[in-house]
């Protein structure tokens, strides 16, 4: 079956979301793939906040400043001052769609919306819905976009391969899970939304869709790609045998969270002179420095010193999550380690959010904007998703439209291929890739690490090759032909980078930078 569309948006968290609305309000006919439902993705378990200018003591210059420096110098200038010009802009556009953000009353009586401070910030700049502000984007954008008739969703759509015809991205081949039918969807412009890649490592924050399907299908396709060995873990991961990847969110620590060793005592002024707050990959380096030393599971995040409804009243999803698990947030330091969450680098795109494929958009955590450099700082996440989604709406609007035919498009041809008999091969091969990239690619890595990891990526690309080549696709099949091309781009890139710097710490190239942290 073939679909036609003016614009196709691969991905549905907030940058496919905002990108659909802004297109769907100019009248365009839109189609959204989403691999899950329609709310699945990262933006639904985003916890923290948006990082915007708001306060009247605060500025655009602060907010690059900090921006530049948790990026450890490997920032884009120019994709910075777009975005972060770009936030107050985007959040009054959420606010008028209809999203409702925590406020607070001043001594005064008047009602403002309280602003978190997080790690990297000079000032507070995070405007959020309680702890639930990924929940609060999702549910008001999807509730938005479904009264748009203009747009048709696919839900439980995956992805296969972009198509290219005459040197343009015009569409895409996708499967569709109930019949296994594969159906060609063709657009006249293609925008990839479809999240990072931390299910390449074994334990991640991160949802089972983001297995970088867009990443992947970018660099089949001929997109740039950079930055894929800047791969941040979050520090304080819920540490919990039936806990998968939740979070505590960054902004306990702002509102001042220690993390302590199991005796109670804190470490994190021996790496950073800002302690907790320090840019996250210096606070997750010194978690696992400490773990290793001590031969430790976990280490703790203990906010209980604050007055219980100060936590409950800012906290209350963590609050009651911990509480189904057996522990209080108000009287209790609570276990956690680092885990996988969000890929600084990706596809390249410039401020009108186009890749070097004409026809081919991206925003969102799919990207490579310059923004993040060599470590995102908190918050700046959604910021980048809705002021690149928007950047893309507006380029696609002002641009001529170049009309494609589909009956110019081949269909999928699957004649040759059979249902295969051996699935366990896919479950291992998906499992040893994961194991090896946290090993051996994960936040503190060496030459040596790397070239093993290199090794294990090349002899099973051979594998998974010959086995898409010969068998019928399906969910597990395509998640894994995406993922050994995402470990190769973070294991290839990570090799090429002669230094240690952000999110990239070799212990061949010690690094040379205060901004780096110390390991004491």
């Amino acid at each position: 079956m073939k679909y036609n569309f003016d614009v196709l948006i691969i991905g549905s968290g907030a940058a496919g979301l905002t990108a659909a609305i802004s297109l769907a309000e100019a009248g365009k006919k839109i189609g959204i793939i989403c691999k899950g439902v329609l709310s699945e993705g990262s933006t639904l378990y985003a916890q923290g906040g948006i990082a915007a200018v708001l306060d009247s003591e605060d500025t655009i210059e602060a907010h690059i400043r900090d921006t530049l420096v948790a990026g450890a110098g490997l920032c884009d200038p120019e994709a910075v001052k777009f975005t972060v010009s770009h936030g107050r802009t985007v959040v009054e556009w959420l606010i008028d769609h209809g999203v409702q953000f925590t406020q607070e009353q001043t001594p005064e009586g008047e009602w403002r919306y309280h602003l978190n401070r997080e790690g990297g910030h000079s000032h507070r700049r995070i405007i959020h819905s309680d702890d639930e502000t990924g929940k609060s984007v999702s549910k008001t954008l999807v509730d938005l976009v479904r009264q748009f008739p203009n747009v048709e969703i696919f839900e439980n759509h995956l992805a296969i391969d972009l198509i290219k015809h005459e040197g343009r991205c015009v569409g895409c081949y996708v499967l569709v899970e109930a019949g296994h039918q594969i159906h060609t969807f063709t657009a006249n412009a293609v925008i990839l939304a479809t999240g990072g890649a931390s299910r390449a490592y074994l334990y991640s924050t991160n949802p089972a869709v983001s297995s970088g399907d867009g990443i992947a299908m970018g660099a089949r396709l001929g997109c740039n790609v950079r930055g894929m060995e800047f791969n941040q873990f979050h520090p304080t991961c819920f540490y919990h045998p039936e806990a998968r990847s939740f979070l505590l969110t960054e902004a306990l620590r702002g509102e001042g969270a220690y993390l302590t060793l199991p005796d109670g005592s804190r470490f994190m002024q021996r790496f950073h002179e800002q302690a907790e707050l320090a840019p996250r990959d210096i606070v997750a380096r010194a978690i696992d420095h400490e773990m290793k030393r001590l031969g430790l599971d976990c280490v703790y995040l203990d906010i209980s010193h604050k007055p219980a409804e100060f936590i409950m009243q800012h906290f209350p999803n963590i609050y009651a999550t911990l509480l189904e698990y057996g522990y209080d947030l108000t009287k209790e330091p609570i276990p956690i380690v680092p885990a996988a969450h969000y890929t600084c680098g990706g596809i390249v795109v410039d401020t009108h959010a186009r890749t070097n494929i004409p026809g081919l958009y991206a925003a969102g955590e799919v990207t490579s904007t310059g923004l993040h450099g060599a470590n995102r700082m908190a918050s700046n996440s959604l910021l980048e998703c809705l002021v690149y989604a928007r950047a893309a709406a507006q380029d696609i609007l002002a641009s001529p439209m170049v009309s494609i035919d589909p009956k110019t498009i081949k269909p999928w041809d699957e004649s040759w291929v059979q249902d295969s008999h051996e699935e366990i091969l896919v479950t291992e091969n998906w499992d040893e890739i994961r194991r090896f990239m946290w090993s051996y690619v994960g936040i503190v890595r060496s030459n040596n690490r790397l070239q093993r990891a290199l090794d294990r990526v090349n002899l099973l690309k051979r594998e998974i090759n010959e086995y898409y080549g010969h068998f019928r696709i399906n969910r597990n099949l395509l998640e894994l032909r995406n993922l050994i091309v995402i470990a190769e781009l973070i294991v290839t890139q990570a090799i090429n980078r002669k230094e240690s710097i952000g999110l990239h710490y070799n212990i061949d190239y010690p690094p040379s930078s205060k901004n780096q942290g110390k390991i004491a």
